[in-house]
């Protein structure tokens, strides 16, 4: 399984959380134009859920960024590289 596709598992597992929607319904290509609970508060739900799950933070940029699972991912993968880096230097 590649990186990009461990993450996805973890988003799809935050969109149920802060969606209640079924995971496998959540892919690459689903925006928040799908769900109807992706509003503006639905979006601080779910950075709030991504922020606990990756153990990351997110500035306001990357939430306005956020506009699908593709970008949501994007916008991940970087971070988790410099955690991972981070982790280690402990």
């Amino acid at each position: 399984m590649s990186d990009q596709d461990q993450i996805l598992v973890k988003v799809r597992e935050a969109f149920k959380t802060a969606f209640d929607v079924d995971p496998q319904l959540v892919t690459m290509d689903t925006t928040y134009s799908d769900i109807a609970a992706w509003d503006s508060t639905g979006h601080l739900s779910l950075a709030a859920t991504l922020e606990e799950v990756f153990g990351i933070s997110l500035d306001v940029d990357e939430l306005n960024e956020m506009e699908s699972v593709r970008d949501i991912v994007r916008i991940i993968t970087p971070k988790l590289s410099k955690k991972v880096q981070s982790d280690s230097r402990c």
